[in-house]
């Protein structure tokens, strides 16, 4: 090492600035090892938080303010019931289950009912949970959606596209839905979510638009940020949605379906048309993070119930989640992270996500402000589910039926 020897004079002149340096670089060195959030994967360890399990609770209804409001919804539901509804409903108002029933049946061919206990494919509404899943692990520092994709999947071919823009369907990927048949002759045999991946990496197909410059809704944007969650937490994502949100929140009647490990457990709900002929499976059946997640109304109500008293998520990770992130078109329909929302001009806000995958059709609506909220499961197919929110809400709160529900998947 070559040291270099200052007349005494230039060593008290140079040194203040010397020193200076130094403490400069000492600075920077202990800031860069605080950074708030981490961009690469690194270690994740956090254990479950002890949490109390968020209990379903109900409303007294004997009171004689709500023996009307159920004696409209049994009326209701009688004439869906008619007109081919099958499915579990579930009414929360202020905290409480004010009206909650199953109308139909679980397995038809064998008069199984539905039940309390029956778990339903959630469809799109399977989102919300890959969504928090992913927001919670930002909020633990474990990675940043500002990032791009690529620094947790490398294989990812798409440079220019974050995390935040595949939460927010901005990404301008294609649905993986509608390209690979055209790269797989065998449509039927179930594949799972590295092998989505791959045939991204391999076959490059043409994004729809430049990232982050519209909005598309898009299954491959929550089926990659699955490969995003297991690629940072070093697990399956069945395995940590039960371990991280499940189990903690008591949502004993909910899982990841995954047909390419297991077969379905029985009792479950069976998937119909809309003429009572089973769906058949198809590829796409194997893919988690977009679906497949199985629940029942009263688990959903808990997973509702959960973002009031933040135990998973806290107030500043949800005001993100709940913000809208397209302005292109005006309107009051918009998506979050990993919510649709409607957007008045007053100021009110409604946070939902509906769903269709085969049979099924989903709705999860809850209006925040007054913690009401509207679950409905149907396994048998029935467009007519979209329309019932908008009917419950002006029975629950007995006025006219308001426009501006979404009545979609």
């Amino acid at each position: 090492m070559l040291f270099l020897k200052f007349p005494t004079t230039m060593r008290k002149y140079f040194f203040p600035y010397i020193a200076t340096g130094i403490l400069f670089v000492l600075i920077v060195a202990c800031h860069s090892k605080t950074d708030p959030v981490k961009a690469t994967p690194s270690g994740f360890h956090d254990e479950p938080a002890a949490l109390k399990s968020t209990s379903v609770n109900y409303a007294d209804t004997n009171a004689a303010e709500y023996k009307a409001i159920i004696h409209s919804l049994d009326s209701f539901y009688s004439v869906q019931a008619r007109v081919g509804f099958n499915g579990s409903v579930l009414v929360g108002y202020k905290g409480k289950v004010l009206f909650e029933r199953y109308i139909g049946f679980a397995n038809r061919e064998t008069q199984q009912r539905l039940a309390p206990t029956t778990s339903s494919q959630l469809a799109s509404t399977s989102k919300t949970f890959t969504a928090a899943a992913i927001m919670y692990l930002y909020q633990h520092k474990y990675l940043n959606i500002d990032e791009k994709v690529q620094t947790y999947l490398p294989k990812f071919p798409y440079a220019d596209v974050t995390v935040k823009m595949l939460l927010c369907h901005r990404s301008g990927v294609p649905d993986y839905i509608h390209w690979i048949p055209s790269y797989r002759k065998d449509t039927r045999t179930p594949i799972n979510n590295d092998e989505v991946l791959n045939m991204f990496a391999q076959y490059k197909p043409k994004l729809e638009s430049r990232p982050n410059t519209r909005f598309r809704y898009c299954n491959s944007n929550y089926a990659i940020l699955a490969c995003v969650i297991e690629a940072v937490t070093e697990m399956r994502y069945p395995d940590f949605l039960k371990k991280y949100i499940f189990d903690p929140l008591g949502m004993k009647n909910t899982f990841v379906y995954d047909p390419t490990r297991h077969p379905m457990p029985p009792g479950n709900a069976i998937s119909y048309k809309y003429n009572w002929r089973r769906e058949p499976d198809m590829f796409a059946d194997g893919v988690y993070g977009d679906k497949n997640i199985y629940s029942t109304v009263e688990d959903m109500y808990r997973w509702d119930q959960s973002f009031y008293n933040n135990t998973l998520l806290n107030n500043e990770t949800l005001e993100l989640a709940y913000g809208p992130c397209s302005f292109e078109r005006p309107g009051q329909k918009n998506y979050g992270l990993g919510w649709r929302m409607l957007c008045f001009p007053d100021g009110g806000k409604v946070i939902y996500h509906n769903g269709w995958w085969h049979g099924n059709n989903t709705v999860f609506y809850r209006f925040i402000k007054e913690n009401f909220t509207i679950i409905v499961l149907g396994n048998k197919y029935n467009n007519n589910i979209y329309q019932q929110a908008k009917i419950i809400y002006s029975l629950v709160k007995r006025t006219p039926v308001k426009a501006g529900f979404d009545t979609e998947e």
